[in-house]
């Protein structure tokens, strides 16, 4: 079974002499580390505290302040969603794409728009239809009557934070448009390659309910995104919220007063704050037995890639840092696995008709697996 809470944290940590006694005096007590797997929407989003850091202080503590600063600019038009603000922000942080599937109205389209204001970089949304080419996406060549000669042009996906709307409703051949460049950061058209600008980020939305004129995303496709993540009606408490700050507004929300916390150059700085946070060795042999068990799983045709355990890495090791640590716990892997694998994995024809959720299987590999101590 899961474990309701870490022995001690500093179990986790390199033995570093003075920082270690250091760090378990400022560890909290085990009671209050829930397992962030057993309830992910309960998931701690307060401000994280310097108590945590351990090396490269400095870093950390500016990487804790401007992602508080993140939190209050998207809180002003984002009411709720805060473990959609934290997927968000470990995705930037782990130069991962990211796939929003809700129903209408839940503030996905909001939610990016913000972001982009937040990050001082370029923005673009492409709105993908039935008829959308793949040329509509990465660009085309365009006849110069001065020159004589043709010359391309570059399409909105030419962009660092690129927002693309209903993503399943384009065919699958603008779809696989984006495979090279999701995965290289670089659009080839004439035999030429074009690099993207740093940093690139691929935010993509569907509509789960709604499947006429859509086209389902092929598997190579959603391997692509780090995180698939599932938004939900907000709560009887939020939609009040939501009501009592717009209810003398009739417009959609301006978002030109959101102040900008991170440059290109500080987000590169970030990436490699993630870089050198530490995982253990045994940390990583448990990342890659959950992969490894849904390859072998009864109620799934379709298990994790090493891409998916590569994920896991990347993103336990962002969450880290977000919440103000330089080492990744068990909590930090079991909470981005369900987000990290919902999408990847495929069930078996039997579970779907039982009505089975991809969740609750993850869940269940999780709990069959020994956590580390």
């Amino acid at each position: 079974m899961i474990q309701e809470g870490n022995d001690d944290l500093a179990a986790y940590m390199p033995n570093d002499g003075e920082q270690s006694n250091e760090a378990a005096s400022t560890n909290p007590a085990p009671e209050e580390q829930a397992s962030a797997l057993s309830n992910p929407a309960e998931t701690p989003v307060t401000p994280v505290t310097p108590g945590f850091v351990q090396r490269d202080q400095t870093d950390l503590l500016w990487v804790a302040e401007k992602v508080n600063r993140v939190r209050e600019e998207m809180r002003k038009y984002v009411i709720g969603q805060s473990e959609m603000i934290e997927l968000l922000l470990a995705g930037i942080f782990s130069n991962g794409h990211i796939l929003l599937e809700g129903v209408p109205g839940v503030a996905k389209t909001l939610s990016s728009k913000a972001l982009s204001r937040v990050l001082h970089v370029d923005f673009s949304r492409i709105q993908f239809t039935p008829d959308l080419m793949p040329s509509d996406v990465i660009g085309t060549s365009v006849f110069s009557m001065k020159d004589s000669e043709f010359s391309f042009k570059k399409g909105p996906i030419f962009s660092n934070i690129v927002l693309i709307d209903e993503i399943n409703r384009a065919p699958a051949k603008t779809q696989a448009a984006l495979f090279e460049v999701m995965e290289e950061r670089q659009i080839t058209y004439d035999g030429t390659q074009y690099k993207m600008s740093f940093p690139f980020l691929v935010i993509a939305t569907q509509n789960p309910v709604e499947q006429e004129g859509t086209y389902n995303l092929p598997e190579a496709q959603l391997d692509r995104f780090l995180f698939k993540i599932k938004l939900d009606y907000p709560t009887l408490d939020e939609e009040t919220m939501i009501l009592t700050r717009y209810k003398e507004q009739i417009q959609a929300p301006d978002l030109a007063n959101i102040t900008a916390v991170f440059t290109a150059d500080e987000l590169h700085k970030v990436q490699k704050v993630v870089e050198k946070v530490i995982i253990e060795d045994r940390l990583i042999q448990y990342i890659a037995q959950i992969v490894n068990k849904t390859r072998n799983h009864s109620k799934l045709y379709l298990g994790g890639s090493p891409r998916a355990s590569l994920s896991i890495l990347k993103a336990a090791k962002a969450f880290a840092a977000i919440r103000g640590r330089d080492f990744v716990t068990p909590d930090d892997i079991q909470f981005v696995t369900i987000h990290v694998l919902n999408h990847r994995l495929i069930l078996t024809p039997e579970a779907e008709m039982e009505g089975t959720q991809m969740e609750e299987v993850i869940r269940e590999i999780v709990q069959t697996i020994e956590v580390p101590r």
